[in-house]
Protein backbone atom coordinates (compact mmCIF):
# COMPACT_ATOMS: atom_id res chain seq x y z
CA UNK A 1 0.00 0.00 0.00
CA UNK A 2 1.14 3.74 -0.76
CA UNK A 3 1.89 5.65 1.92
CA UNK A 4 0.76 8.70 1.97
CA UNK A 5 2.54 12.28 1.19
CA UNK A 6 4.24 13.24 4.63
CA UNK A 7 2.66 16.78 6.01
CA UNK A 8 4.85 19.67 5.73
CA UNK A 9 6.48 18.38 1.93
CA UNK A 10 7.13 19.85 -1.09
CA UNK A 11 6.11 18.12 -4.27
CA UNK A 12 6.83 18.47 -8.15
CA UNK A 13 6.83 17.12 -10.91
CA UNK A 14 9.87 15.92 -13.15
CA UNK A 15 9.34 14.05 -16.19
CA UNK A 16 5.96 13.12 -15.39
CA UNK A 17 6.47 12.06 -12.13
CA UNK A 18 5.54 13.27 -8.80
CA UNK A 19 8.84 13.57 -6.58
CA UNK A 20 8.28 14.50 -2.88
CA UNK A 21 10.62 16.57 -0.48
CA UNK A 22 10.53 16.53 3.05
CA UNK A 23 11.85 19.41 5.04
CA UNK A 24 14.05 17.67 8.15
CA UNK A 25 17.00 18.21 9.25
CA UNK A 26 17.84 14.41 8.29
CA UNK A 27 17.05 15.24 4.34
CA UNK A 28 19.29 18.42 4.83
CA UNK A 29 21.41 15.67 6.06
CA UNK A 30 21.74 13.59 3.46
CA UNK A 31 19.69 11.37 5.43
CA UNK A 32 16.64 8.76 4.25
CA UNK A 33 14.05 9.24 7.07
CA UNK A 34 13.02 5.31 7.76
CA UNK A 35 16.12 4.09 5.49
CA UNK A 36 16.59 3.66 1.80
CA UNK A 37 13.98 0.66 1.38
CA UNK A 38 10.65 2.71 3.23
CA UNK A 39 11.75 5.81 1.28
CA UNK A 40 11.45 3.88 -2.17
CA UNK A 41 8.19 2.31 -1.42
CA UNK A 42 5.93 5.56 -2.56
CA UNK A 43 7.41 5.34 -5.82
CA UNK A 44 7.53 1.56 -6.33
CA UNK A 45 3.44 1.09 -5.55
CA UNK A 46 2.68 3.97 -7.92
CA UNK A 47 5.10 2.11 -10.43
CA UNK A 48 6.86 5.44 -11.66
CA UNK A 49 9.30 3.65 -13.86
CA UNK A 50 10.49 6.04 -17.18
CA UNK A 51 7.77 6.86 -19.64
CA UNK A 52 9.77 6.93 -23.12
CA UNK A 53 9.01 9.41 -26.05
CA UNK A 54 5.86 9.50 -28.18
CA UNK A 55 3.48 8.29 -25.40
CA UNK A 56 4.68 5.05 -25.37
CA UNK A 57 5.60 3.12 -22.24
CA UNK A 58 8.15 0.86 -20.92
CA UNK A 59 7.05 -2.86 -20.01
CA UNK A 60 9.33 -4.54 -18.28
CA UNK A 61 9.41 -8.40 -17.32
CA UNK A 62 9.88 -11.78 -19.00
CA UNK A 63 6.39 -12.84 -19.13
CA UNK A 64 4.71 -9.77 -19.72
CA UNK A 65 6.94 -8.71 -22.51
CA UNK A 66 6.43 -12.29 -24.28
CA UNK A 67 2.49 -12.57 -23.90
CA UNK A 68 2.45 -8.42 -25.35
CA UNK A 69 4.56 -10.02 -28.29
CA UNK A 70 1.75 -12.99 -28.43
CA UNK A 71 -1.19 -11.01 -28.03
CA UNK A 72 -0.25 -8.26 -30.22
CA UNK A 73 -2.26 -5.52 -28.65
CA UNK A 74 0.28 -3.37 -28.32
CA UNK A 75 2.45 -1.25 -30.43
CA UNK A 76 5.92 -2.30 -29.95
CA UNK A 77 8.46 -0.11 -30.89
CA UNK A 78 11.60 -2.22 -29.49
CA UNK A 79 12.66 -4.64 -28.02
CA UNK A 80 15.40 -4.47 -24.87
CA UNK A 81 17.68 -7.42 -23.92
CA UNK A 82 20.43 -7.54 -21.24
CA UNK A 83 23.60 -8.13 -23.40
CA UNK A 84 26.39 -10.40 -21.60
CA UNK A 85 24.40 -13.48 -22.07
CA UNK A 86 26.12 -16.31 -23.75
CA UNK A 87 23.31 -17.17 -25.96
CA UNK A 88 19.52 -16.84 -25.38
CA UNK A 89 17.32 -20.22 -24.49
CA UNK A 90 13.83 -21.06 -23.53
CA UNK A 91 11.93 -17.63 -23.22
CA UNK A 92 14.49 -15.28 -23.92
CA UNK A 93 15.16 -17.02 -27.65
CA UNK A 94 11.35 -16.73 -28.35
CA UNK A 95 10.78 -13.41 -27.32
CA UNK A 96 13.53 -12.63 -30.14
CA UNK A 97 12.22 -14.73 -32.86
CA UNK A 98 8.48 -13.18 -32.17
CA UNK A 99 10.78 -9.53 -32.32
CA UNK A 100 12.33 -10.30 -35.70
CA UNK A 101 9.37 -11.90 -37.13
CA UNK A 102 7.31 -8.34 -36.65
CA UNK A 103 10.61 -7.09 -37.50
CA UNK A 104 11.20 -4.80 -33.94
CA UNK A 105 14.35 -3.10 -33.52
CA UNK A 106 16.42 -5.80 -30.73
CA UNK A 107 18.75 -3.89 -28.87
CA UNK A 108 21.25 -5.11 -26.11
CA UNK A 109 22.13 -2.64 -22.93
CA UNK A 110 23.79 -3.53 -20.48
CA UNK A 111 22.61 -4.87 -16.93
CA UNK A 112 23.32 -1.50 -14.95
CA UNK A 113 21.19 0.30 -18.08
CA UNK A 114 18.28 -1.58 -17.74
CA UNK A 115 18.43 -1.33 -14.05
CA UNK A 116 18.04 2.33 -14.39
CA UNK A 117 16.08 2.39 -17.79
CA UNK A 118 13.51 0.44 -15.51
CA UNK A 119 14.31 2.16 -12.25
CA UNK A 120 15.70 -0.78 -10.40
CA UNK A 121 11.90 -3.16 -11.12
CA UNK A 122 12.46 -6.60 -11.26
CA UNK A 123 12.71 -6.70 -15.15
CA UNK A 124 14.79 -10.39 -15.51
CA UNK A 125 16.76 -8.66 -18.56
CA UNK A 126 13.78 -8.10 -20.86
CA UNK A 127 11.53 -4.46 -21.45
CA UNK A 128 10.03 -3.11 -24.37
CA UNK A 129 8.86 0.09 -25.49
CA UNK A 130 5.46 -0.27 -26.04
CA UNK A 131 1.79 1.46 -26.44
CA UNK A 132 0.09 1.87 -23.66
CA UNK A 133 -2.95 -0.49 -22.72
CA UNK A 134 -6.00 0.74 -21.53
CA UNK A 135 -9.51 -1.07 -20.23
CA UNK A 136 -11.90 -1.84 -22.78
CA UNK A 137 -15.68 0.45 -22.42
CA UNK A 138 -18.14 -1.56 -21.49
CA UNK A 139 -20.33 -0.89 -24.38
CA UNK A 140 -18.10 -3.07 -26.18
CA UNK A 141 -19.15 -6.15 -23.97
CA UNK A 142 -22.76 -4.97 -24.17
CA UNK A 143 -22.11 -6.00 -28.10
CA UNK A 144 -21.49 -9.24 -27.53
CA UNK A 145 -24.97 -9.42 -25.69
CA UNK A 146 -24.17 -12.19 -23.19
CA UNK A 147 -26.98 -13.19 -20.83
CA UNK A 148 -27.66 -15.43 -18.09
CA UNK A 149 -29.28 -18.23 -20.12
CA UNK A 150 -26.00 -18.67 -22.18
CA UNK A 151 -24.54 -20.28 -19.27
CA UNK A 152 -25.50 -20.91 -15.73
CA UNK A 153 -21.98 -20.54 -14.54
CA UNK A 154 -20.86 -17.77 -16.00
CA UNK A 155 -18.31 -15.35 -13.20
CA UNK A 156 -17.50 -11.69 -13.70
CA UNK A 157 -15.45 -10.20 -11.63
CA UNK A 158 -16.61 -6.70 -10.50
CA UNK A 159 -13.37 -4.47 -9.13
CA UNK A 160 -14.43 -1.19 -7.42
CA UNK A 161 -11.61 1.63 -7.00
CA UNK A 162 -8.33 -0.76 -6.78
CA UNK A 163 -5.84 1.58 -6.64
CA UNK A 164 -2.87 -0.12 -5.79
CA UNK A 165 -1.28 -1.98 -9.03
CA UNK A 166 0.25 -4.76 -7.41
CA UNK A 167 -2.69 -5.93 -5.56
CA UNK A 168 -4.69 -5.69 -9.39
CA UNK A 169 -2.16 -7.55 -10.67
CA UNK A 170 -2.11 -9.90 -8.56
CA UNK A 171 -6.22 -10.95 -9.01
CA UNK A 172 -5.92 -10.34 -12.32
CA UNK A 173 -3.47 -12.84 -12.35
CA UNK A 174 -5.86 -15.56 -10.00
CA UNK A 175 -9.12 -14.40 -12.11
CA UNK A 176 -7.41 -15.75 -15.52
CA UNK A 177 -5.93 -18.83 -14.09
CA UNK A 178 -9.45 -19.44 -12.42
CA UNK A 179 -10.99 -19.13 -15.40
CA UNK A 180 -12.96 -15.80 -14.15
CA UNK A 181 -14.95 -15.02 -17.82
CA UNK A 182 -14.87 -11.02 -17.63
CA UNK A 183 -13.39 -8.45 -15.52
CA UNK A 184 -15.19 -5.22 -14.69
CA UNK A 185 -13.14 -2.19 -13.14
CA UNK A 186 -14.80 1.09 -11.86
CA UNK A 187 -13.93 3.95 -14.17
CA UNK A 188 -13.52 6.44 -10.84
CA UNK A 189 -10.96 5.94 -8.63
CA UNK A 190 -8.75 2.75 -10.23
CA UNK A 191 -5.31 1.80 -10.44
CA UNK A 192 -4.78 2.24 -14.97
CA UNK A 193 -3.49 -1.18 -16.29
CA UNK A 194 0.18 0.69 -16.16
CA UNK A 195 3.51 -2.21 -16.37
CA UNK A 196 3.61 -2.83 -12.88
CA UNK A 197 0.21 -4.24 -13.50
CA UNK A 198 1.50 -6.01 -15.85
CA UNK A 199 4.52 -7.63 -14.17
CA UNK A 200 2.15 -8.37 -11.01
CA UNK A 201 -0.01 -10.62 -13.25
CA UNK A 202 2.94 -12.20 -14.47
CA UNK A 203 1.41 -11.04 -17.73
CA UNK A 204 -2.01 -12.18 -17.57
CA UNK A 205 -3.22 -8.15 -17.77
CA UNK A 206 -1.67 -8.70 -21.76
CA UNK A 207 -4.13 -11.50 -22.79
CA UNK A 208 -7.45 -10.71 -20.69
CA UNK A 209 -10.28 -8.22 -21.54
CA UNK A 210 -10.90 -5.47 -18.92
CA UNK A 211 -13.59 -3.70 -19.15
CA UNK A 212 -14.48 -0.04 -17.50
CA UNK A 213 -17.97 1.36 -16.49
CA UNK A 214 -18.84 4.74 -14.97
CA UNK A 215 -22.09 4.00 -12.92
CA UNK A 216 -20.76 0.48 -11.26
CA UNK A 217 -24.06 0.48 -8.72
CA UNK A 218 -26.17 0.91 -12.60
CA UNK A 219 -24.69 -1.66 -13.88
CA UNK A 220 -25.12 -4.12 -10.47
CA UNK A 221 -28.86 -3.10 -10.64
CA UNK A 222 -29.64 -3.74 -14.55
CA UNK A 223 -28.13 -7.30 -14.30
CA UNK A 224 -29.82 -8.20 -11.27
CA UNK A 225 -32.98 -7.70 -13.34
CA UNK A 226 -31.64 -9.81 -15.67
CA UNK A 227 -31.43 -12.68 -13.59
CA UNK A 228 -27.87 -12.13 -12.13
CA UNK A 229 -26.42 -12.96 -8.60
CA UNK A 230 -24.74 -9.76 -7.47
CA UNK A 231 -22.34 -10.84 -4.89
CA UNK A 232 -20.72 -8.38 -2.61
CA UNK A 233 -17.60 -9.09 -0.29
CA UNK A 234 -17.02 -7.80 3.27
CA UNK A 235 -14.67 -8.71 6.16
CA UNK A 236 -15.66 -10.76 8.82
CA UNK A 237 -19.00 -9.33 10.05
CA UNK A 238 -18.63 -7.01 12.87
CA UNK A 239 -19.40 -3.31 13.82
CA UNK A 240 -18.66 -2.06 9.97
CA UNK A 241 -21.92 -4.07 8.63
CA UNK A 242 -24.89 -2.25 9.77
CA UNK A 243 -26.90 -4.77 12.12
CA UNK A 244 -30.35 -3.40 10.17
CA UNK A 245 -28.74 -4.43 6.45
CA UNK A 246 -31.34 -6.85 4.90
CA UNK A 247 -28.59 -8.18 2.88
CA UNK A 248 -27.35 -12.17 3.87
CA UNK A 249 -24.08 -12.56 5.12
CA UNK A 250 -22.39 -16.27 3.87
CA UNK A 251 -19.29 -17.98 3.87
CA UNK A 252 -17.90 -18.30 0.60
CA UNK A 253 -17.27 -22.31 1.69
CA UNK A 254 -20.81 -22.23 1.69
CA UNK A 255 -21.80 -20.76 -1.28
CA UNK A 256 -23.57 -22.50 -3.70
CA UNK A 257 -22.69 -21.64 -7.58
CA UNK A 258 -26.34 -22.26 -9.34
CA UNK A 259 -26.53 -19.12 -11.89
CA UNK A 260 -24.94 -16.27 -13.27
CA UNK A 261 -22.85 -14.41 -10.77
CA UNK A 262 -20.86 -11.09 -10.66
CA UNK A 263 -18.22 -11.20 -7.59
CA UNK A 264 -17.76 -7.46 -6.23
CA UNK A 265 -14.36 -6.71 -4.31
CA UNK A 266 -13.53 -3.27 -2.98
CA UNK A 267 -11.22 -0.81 -2.29
CA UNK A 268 -7.95 -1.66 -0.52
CA UNK A 269 -8.74 0.30 2.32
CA UNK A 270 -12.91 1.10 2.43
CA UNK A 271 -14.16 -2.06 0.83
CA UNK A 272 -17.66 -1.57 -1.16
CA UNK A 273 -18.89 1.52 -1.16
CA UNK A 274 -22.49 1.93 0.60
CA UNK A 275 -24.00 2.83 -3.00
CA UNK A 276 -22.53 -0.25 -4.51
CA UNK A 277 -23.11 -2.55 -1.41
CA UNK A 278 -26.86 -1.90 -1.02
CA UNK A 279 -26.63 -2.80 -5.01
CA UNK A 280 -25.97 -6.57 -3.91
CA UNK A 281 -28.06 -9.31 -3.40
CA UNK A 282 -25.53 -11.36 -1.06
CA UNK A 283 -22.49 -10.97 1.09
CA UNK A 284 -19.70 -13.36 1.30
CA UNK A 285 -17.05 -13.21 3.31
CA UNK A 286 -14.01 -15.21 4.93
CA UNK A 287 -13.95 -16.74 7.85
CA UNK A 288 -10.57 -16.48 9.98
CA UNK A 289 -9.35 -19.50 11.81
CA UNK A 290 -8.88 -18.17 15.27
CA UNK A 291 -9.45 -15.10 17.04
CA UNK A 292 -8.02 -12.24 15.71
CA UNK A 293 -6.48 -8.44 17.41
CA UNK A 294 -8.04 -5.45 16.36
CA UNK A 295 -6.20 -4.65 12.87
CA UNK A 296 -6.02 -8.31 11.66
CA UNK A 297 -9.74 -8.42 10.87
CA UNK A 298 -9.42 -8.99 7.20
CA UNK A 299 -6.85 -10.36 4.34
CA UNK A 300 -5.25 -8.50 1.73
CA UNK A 301 -8.04 -7.96 -1.43
CA UNK A 302 -5.38 -9.84 -3.87
CA UNK A 303 -5.41 -12.85 -1.61
CA UNK A 304 -8.87 -12.86 -0.97
CA UNK A 305 -9.97 -12.62 -4.51
CA UNK A 306 -8.03 -15.75 -4.88
CA UNK A 307 -9.74 -17.68 -1.61
CA UNK A 308 -13.01 -16.20 -2.95
CA UNK A 309 -12.46 -17.15 -6.96
CA UNK A 310 -11.27 -20.58 -6.06
CA UNK A 311 -14.12 -21.38 -3.87
CA UNK A 312 -16.88 -20.69 -6.20
CA UNK A 313 -14.23 -22.22 -9.55
CA UNK A 314 -14.14 -25.19 -7.56
CA UNK A 315 -17.99 -25.96 -8.20
CA UNK A 316 -17.76 -25.38 -11.93
CA UNK A 317 -17.83 -28.31 -14.12
CA UNK A 318 -14.51 -30.27 -15.22
CA UNK A 319 -12.85 -27.79 -12.32
CA UNK A 320 -9.42 -30.06 -11.79
CA UNK A 321 -10.78 -30.45 -7.77
CA UNK A 322 -12.74 -33.39 -7.99
CA UNK A 323 -15.92 -34.20 -5.41
CA UNK A 324 -17.40 -31.01 -5.96
CA UNK A 325 -18.31 -29.90 -2.61
CA UNK A 326 -17.58 -32.61 -0.67
CA UNK A 327 -15.48 -32.57 2.63
CA UNK A 328 -13.17 -34.68 3.94
CA UNK A 329 -14.46 -36.67 6.88
CA UNK A 330 -13.45 -34.97 10.27
CA UNK A 331 -12.17 -36.45 13.43
CA UNK A 332 -14.50 -35.47 16.38
CA UNK A 333 -11.49 -35.04 18.32
CA UNK A 334 -9.37 -32.81 16.09
CA UNK A 335 -8.86 -29.54 17.70
CA UNK A 336 -8.71 -27.49 14.10
CA UNK A 337 -12.28 -29.17 13.21
CA UNK A 338 -13.65 -28.01 16.42
CA UNK A 339 -11.96 -24.59 15.86
CA UNK A 340 -14.02 -23.98 12.57
CA UNK A 341 -17.05 -24.94 13.72
CA UNK A 342 -16.96 -22.69 16.81
CA UNK A 343 -15.97 -20.04 14.04
CA UNK A 344 -19.19 -20.20 12.37
CA UNK A 345 -20.89 -20.43 15.42
CA UNK A 346 -19.04 -17.07 16.55
CA UNK A 347 -21.43 -15.65 13.10
CA UNK A 348 -24.95 -15.23 13.53
CA UNK A 349 -25.38 -13.60 10.29
CA UNK A 350 -23.68 -17.18 8.87
CA UNK A 351 -25.98 -18.84 9.60
CA UNK A 352 -27.84 -21.32 7.31
CA UNK A 353 -30.99 -18.95 7.50
CA UNK A 354 -28.93 -16.34 5.06
CA UNK A 355 -28.90 -19.12 2.85
CA UNK A 356 -32.17 -20.10 2.70
CA UNK A 357 -33.24 -16.36 2.56
CA UNK A 358 -30.64 -16.33 -0.86
CA UNK A 359 -31.86 -19.12 -2.75
CA UNK A 360 -35.48 -17.34 -2.09
CA UNK A 361 -34.01 -15.35 -4.00
CA UNK A 362 -33.32 -12.41 -1.32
Amino acid sequence: MALPLAAGAATWRCCGHLLTRPFSQATRRGARPGGEELGRLPLDDLGSVPRPAGGLELLFGLSPCLLALRAARRRVARLLIQAGRSGLEGQRAELLRAAEARTIPVLRPRRRELDVLCRHQVHQGVCMEVSPLRPRPWAEAEAEKARPGDDPQQLWLVLEGLQDPRNLGAVLRSAHFLGVDKVITSRRNSCPLTPVVSKASAGAMEVMDVFSIDDLAGFLQARARQGWLVAGTVGCPGPEIAPSSKIPITSCLEFLWDRPTLLVLGNEGSGLSREVQASCQLLLTILPGRQLPPGLESLNVSVAAGILLHSICSQRKGFPVEGGREQLPQDPQDPLAASEAASVARHPGLSSGSKEKRQDGG
